[in-house]
């Protein structure tokens, strides 16, 4: 049995394997000052940025969760792989030669084919159908990707290939390039019967990759009609390395343009993410033979860069059948995993971006996706739109309906806003809606099963003799990631005073979100503001004293002895870049409620109002660009 790698050759490894280059395959990154980068936790959920990599010390932490490491400690979790694995995997892309020392040390090997064999084994296997696409025997498969528009250079970028229809085809070429029958069948392109037989015959085959672009597995569509599979798609089963519910295809074509423009269209095919890209919508990538999930989101989330000071678009494509309306609905109920506005967009006589392409052209798919709408008015239109509201009973019904959907939620500071969209569908009063939507809550079971002929119906307990009221909302940690552009202002604020002075001047209580942040403004303001203290040096204590309540007296302690981010005392380009920075955050609150304000508003009923906002807009992005050029340039 081989020894263990040399220690030499593993801190060889640390050296040269750069972590962000790693982490970045997996992890959308943003510069974080210091040196530093930061995302979005890959290993837990979080809505706010704290997993941070420092490229020159060659470590990650995340704020949030606590774990942290090197770069093989990343892949070790990420990949779930062992220690060994780890080290070979970057061995070989950093071209690190592994020695091992003599001796019959203990395998750190999971039983079972090594990762990296099962993952070359599918890059093998994939260049050995797209090579197959070439051959007489794959016209029909050729045929079906010009009858869909995609020519020999589409198949070419996305990797399509062809299993040829002989049963042992790949079985046998593997075998030539020194694969175990082992390995082959753990991989999935090997099924093992009597004999061993490909898995994949007769069928057009698109490679499934992982964001990095490591071929997993496939997706393969019949083609033939004596095919004795009826199933008109087949994926790869799940492996070591294949788990549908993690994996979305196209995400290594689209993950750059994700993380650029804030945006991810999700449609349901991998035809019509071939279509969505050549027509220039590269953030397009689907699901891989299975509902998009939990699991889904968590992935599109890290790419996304999804957070509160950075909120994208999240955009799914259905058909505008029944089965649309249900995967809308599934996405409805997934849509807080996003920080990100969701929408749907659907095309109005039901084609998808593939057909689409097809009958009128690129730009037509590209007009598909910009005339999204939010996803929540989707889905209240639709079950709305089941009543007839010419009646009464059929408004209260409309209403119990859309209330339950409504309260089904899990983040419910959106529940009042949905209310008031119910409210405005049905012209109902406001408050009316609220009520339903409470009273909707506190039903013990509400569970909508789907009868025969398509209507909901409910099960419904003992309805309570009054709706119970909502509890009282809690407020944000003070240390909540997204406000610590707030408090290293307000630790300025309190602590040099004499180095803000003036530069604080535009600054006001709306800069600040967090109520207790906003509250320690307004102590400091009404006491003659960071001017007023730069010459008294009992000031801090005078805005203590004079603070509203305990818990913001509390605050402005807290942050008179916390150490602010910077050695000495803050140069005045330190204390620019913060107000600059606070500034621009309070511009995109701004710009992000006018967006809002425009989508709501029809531009032809109300072309007046439209062409006012859309200016206002305008000229908001142009001040927020300011401010961030003026914030990074008290940065340099």
């Amino acid at each position: 049995m081989a020894g263990l790698i040399r220690d030499d050759d593993i801190a060889e490894v640390r050296e040269k394997a750069r972590i962000d280059e790693v982490v970045s395959s997996y992890v959308t990154l943003r510069k974080a000052g210091g040196g530093s980068l930061k995302g979005l936790c890959p290993f837990h959920d979080e809505k706010s940025p704290s997993f941070h990599v420092t490229p020159g010390k060659q470590f990650w932490h995340c704020f949030g969760c606590g774990e942290g490491g090197d770069v093989i400690g990343f892949l070790m979790k990420i990949d779930g792989v062992t220690f060994v694995e780890a080290v070979e995997r970057l061995g070989e892309k950093y071209g690190v030669q592994l020695r091992r020392e003599d001796g019959d040390g203990p395998s750190e090997r999971p039983r079972g084919p090594a990762r990296a064999r099962l993952v070359e084994a599918h890059r093998v296997a994939q260049e050995f159908y797209a090579e197959q696409l070439g051959t007489p025997d794959a016209l029909v498969a050729r045929q079906f990707l010009s009858e869909r528009g995609f020519d020999q250079a589409a198949a070419a970028t996305f990797g399509i290939g062809f299993a040829p229809r002989e049963g042992e085809a790949l079985f046998r070429h593997l075998r030539g390039r020194n694969f175990t029958d082992e390995e082959v069948v753990a991989a999935g392109l090997v099924a093992q019967g009597r004999s061993p037989y490909d898995r994949f015959r007769g069928r057009l085959l698109w490679p499934i990759r992982e964001s990095n672009g490591d071929t997993i597995g496939f997706g393969a569509r019949r083609i033939f009609d004596d095919d004795r599979i009826e199933a008109k798609y087949l994926n790869t089963s799940e492996t070591a390395i294949y788990k549908k519910s993690q994996v979305l295809y196209g995400l290594d074509l689209a993950r750059r343009e994700i993380a650029r423009s804030s945006q991810a269209v999700v449609v349901e095919g991998y035809t019509d993410v071939m279509a969505c890209h050549l027509a220039g919508v590269g953030t397009a990538v689907a699901t891989c033979g299975t509902a998009f999930g939990d699991d889904h989101a968590r992935v599109l989330r890290r790419f996304l860069h999804d957070h509160e000071e950075f909120r994208g678009e999240v955009i799914f494509t259905f058909d505008g059948d029944a089965a649309g309306q249900k995967a809308a609905l599934r996405a409805f109920s997934g849509d807080q995993n996003f920080v990100s506005q969701t929408y749907v967009a659907v095309e109005p006589t039901g084609l998808d971006p593939c057909d689409l392409r097809i009958q009128q052209g690129d730009a037509a798919v590209r007009e598909l996706v910009a005339k999204r709408q939010p996803l929540y008015r989707f889905v209240l239109g639709n079950v709305v739109g089941r009543y007839d509201l010419d009646r009464a009973d059929g408004r209260i019904d409309a209403l119990r309906e859309a209330s339950r959907l409504v309260s089904s939620i899990r983040d419910k500071s959106k529940v009042d806003a949905f209310a008031r969209e119910i409210a405005g569908m049905l012209g109902v009063d406001v408050d009316e809606a609220r009520t339903e939507v409470r009273r909707a809550a506190s039903r013990p079971v509400q569970r909508p099963t789907e009868r025969a002929g398509g209507r909901a119906e409910v099960r419904r307990g003992q309805e309570p003799d009054a709706p119970s009221e909502p509890p009282r909302r809690q407020l944000p940690d003070l240390r909540d990631p997204r406000f610590s552009i707030e408090r290293e202002t307000l630790k300025l604020v309190i602590q040099h005073p004499s180095a803000v002075g003036r530069s604080a001047a535009d600054v006001g209580p709306n800069d600040f979100t967090h109520p207790t942040y906003r509250a320690v403004w307004e102590a400091a303001a009404a006491n003659g503001g960071p001017a007023a203290g730069a010459a008294d040096p009992g000031w801090a204590s005078r805005v203590r004293d004079a603070a509203a309540d305990a818990a913001v007296s509390s605050a402005i302690s807290e942050l008179g002895v916390e150490p602010v981010r910077t050695s000495g005392d803050p140069a005045t380009s330190y204390v620019d870049a913060h107000v600059y920075r606070l500034q621009e955050l309070t511009a995109l609150r701004r710009i992000a409620d006018l967006k809002s304000r425009l989508q709501r508003t029809n531009p032809v009923e109300h072309p007046v109002d439209y062409n006012k906002m859309f200016g206002e807009l305008v000229a908001l992005e142009q001040h927020r660009r300011s401010l961030r050029e003026m914030a990074t340039g008290a940065q340099a």
